[in-house]
């Protein structure tokens, strides 16, 4: 049984959420399940992350790594050998497309095959617009500087 979210009443008193929104409602959706090829995420620095999928037997020219705004799709295709004759298959050779969500302003920084791993490296970037800067206060520039004036009278007390 599914329980589906009706998110449409918090689009009236919200402003600039409506990703939040998409990626809610499209955790709900049930998908299959679909683990091929296995893969690891980890956090190598404070804002840096690393991808590693287990993609044996496939070469660079078989693998495409594609990023789009929030989205990162890693894909293989295996070229068909029709002439070979397999007596056991065990190493899956199927084509695949996995898909990972991204926040804003990651950016792929670099991919690499090695040892049939592909390691996707990945780098939040904030612009400099967006992150905390400091705001220098200033005294208040319309009073004078000078000294307080001094109030002299000829008359003198007896």
């Amino acid at each position: 049984m599914r329980t589906a979210f009706d998110f449409s009443p918090l689009f009236r008193s919200t402003v600039g959420f409506d990703r939040i929104f998409d990626l809610l409602d499209n955790a709900q959706r049930v998908s299959t399940i679909d683990n091929w090829p296995p893969y690891d995420i980890v956090k190598t620095g404070e804002d840096q992350y690393r991808v590693t999928l287990a993609v044996a037997g496939f070469g660079e020219s078989e693998l495409n790594v594609t990023q789009e705004r929030n989205l990162l799709l890693v894909s293989g295709e295996k070229a068909a050998s029709e002439d070979t004759q397999y007596l056991h298959r065990g190493i899956a050779g199927r084509s695949f497309q996995r898909r990972f969500e991204l926040a804003d302003h990651v950016r792929v920084a670099g991919a690499n095959l090695a040892n049939g791993l592909l390691t996707i490296d990945l780098k939040r970037e904030i612009p400099e617009a967006m992150k905390p800067r400091r705001i220098d206060i200033k005294g208040d520039l319309s009073l004078p500087k000078a000294d307080a004036p001094k109030i002299e009278s000829g008359v003198k007390a007896a």
